[in-house]
C-alpha cells in the first residue's frame, strides 16, 4: 500500500534459531541501538525519514528516538506509532495481564527454550516461534476456525479470490520468528512489569558501553501521529495514545490521535481498514511534514528548479525481532522532475 507514495524501509531480522551462539545475546537495548543507526542510514541518504513502528517496536523505536533528541541530533520529520504498548497499565488485555500477573522465573520456565542442535543457533535460548503462534491463536480460536471453514468453503465454490485472500492473510500471520530469550524477557520486565517508558526510569547501555537516560519531553521537532484500533485485544485502548503525555515537549499542532472504529489489533494495519481509513490519514500526516523539508530544502539551495515533491522515506520497523538485523532493503520510487 505504501510504495506507491514512499520509499519504504523495513527493518528485517534475522530468526534467532538461525543466529550462533558465538553472536552473543540480542536485548532491548541492541534494538534501541540498532533503530538509531536503521534512522541515521536513511537520513544519511534523504536527509530526514519518517518511522513508523507497529506493535511492540513502537517502545524501543521511541527509546531510539528520544536518545537521538537527547544528543542534539536530527531526529524524524515524524513518527507513527500504531497499536503499541506505550503505557501496558491502561487498559490492560489478556496479554497485558499475562505479561503483568507472571513473575520473571515463570517466564524463564515455561516458555524459554533451547534451540535444537540441527539449527545453526543451537543452544540459544529463544521464546520459540510455535508458542508465540499458539498463544495468539489462543486468544480467538473461534475466529480462526471460522476463517478457516470459509477457506474450505471457498476453495469448493471455486472462489479464488477469496482463497487467496486467506492465503495471503495467513502466510503473513503465521510468519512468526523464535525470539531472544534476553531480549524477550527485557521486554516483559521494562515494558510490562516496571513501566520504565512512563515512569521515566528507563537507562539503555550505547554501543560506546555508555548508559543512557530515556527521555521522551526531549523530543521537539518530530510530529507524532498515534493509532488505535477500537476493539484492540492486545493493545488496549490508551496503550499508544499514551505517547502524547510523555512527549510533553512536542507542540500540540504536530500531534494526532486516531482511533479506528471497529478494528481489532490487526484492523489497524492490514485488510480493509487499513486500506481505505488509515492509511490514506497516515499519508496525509506524513507529506505534511516532507513538504516542510522540501520548502526548507528548496530554500537553503536556492534552487530556480520546481520538482514534485520526493516521496517520504519511510522506516518502518516490524513487529518481529531476533538476535541479529539483516540488512534494510528498500524498492525506491523514482521522484520525477518537472523542467
Amino acid at each position: 500500500t505504501m510504495l506507491k507514495d514512499h520509499k519504504v524501509y523495513i527493518t528485517d531480522w534475522t530468526n534467532a534459531r538461525l543466529v550462533p551462539l558465538s553472536e552473543g545475546d540480542f536485548s532491548l537495548a541492541d534494538y534501541v541501538n540498532y533503530v538509531q543507526e536503521f534512522i541515521r542510514h536513511v537520513q544519511q541518504r534523504y536527509g530526514n525519514c519518517h518511522v513508523m513502528s507497529v506493535c511492540q517496536p513502537t517502545v524501543p523505536v521511541l527509546a531510539a528516538v528520544s536518545l537521538m533528541a537527547s544528543r542534539g541530533e536530527a531526529t524524524p520529520l515524524s513518527m507513527v506509532m500504531m497499536g503499541g504498548p506505550i503505557d501496558a497499565s491502561k487498559s490492560p488485555t489478556a496479554v497485558n495481564n499475562l505479561a503483568m500477573n507472571k513473575s520473571m522465573a515463570w517466564f524463564e520456565h515455561n516458555v524459554i527454550y533451547r534451540v535444537p542442535s540441527r539449527f545453526p543457533g543451537a543452544g540459544r535460548r529463544v521464546y520459540p516461534g510455535f508458542l508465540q503462534h499458539s498463544g495468539f491463536v489462543a486468544m480467538n480460536p473461534s475466529n480462526h476456525l471460522r476463517s478457516h471453514y470459509d477457506y474450505f468453503k471457498d476453495l469448493i465454490k471455486g472462489d479464488s479470490s477469496s482463497a487467496e485472500t486467506h492465503r495471503k492473510f495467513y502466510d503473513e500471520y503465521n510468519a512468526v520468528l523464535d525470539m531472544d530469550a534476553h531480549y524477550y524477557l527485557d521486554t516483559i520486565r521494562t515494558v510490562f512489569q516496571d513501566f520504565n517508558l512512563v515512569n521515566g526510569t528507563w537507562d539503555v547501555l550505547g554501543v560506546d558501553g555508555k548508559v543512557e537516560h530515556v527521555c521522551p519531553q526531549d523530543i521537539k521537532t518530530t510530529a507524532l501521529l498515534s493509532v488505535e484500533g477500537e476493539l484492540d485485544d492486545i493493545s488496549g485502548s490508551g496503550q499508544t495514545a499514551a505517547v502524547h503525555e510523555i512527549c510533553s515537549g512536542v507542540d500540540k499542532s504536530m500531534q494526532q490521535h486516531i482511533e479506528v472504529k471497529g478494528a481489532g489489533h490487526y484492523g489497524i494495519f492490514a485488510g480493509r481498514r487499513w486500506r481505505e481509513m488509515v492509511y490514506p490519514q497516515i499519508k496525509t500526516f506524513i507529506l505534511k511534514y516532507q513538504d516542510k523539508l522540501t520548502s526548507a530544502t528548496a530554500t537553503e539551495t536556492e534552487t530556480a528548479l520546481a520538482t514534485t515533491p520526493a516521496p517520504a522515506a519511510t522506516l518502518k520497523a516490524s513487529a518481529q525481532a531476533a538476535a541479529k538485523p539483516a540488512t534494510a532493503r528498500a524498492k525506491p520510487k523514482v521522484a520525477t522532475r518537472k523542467k
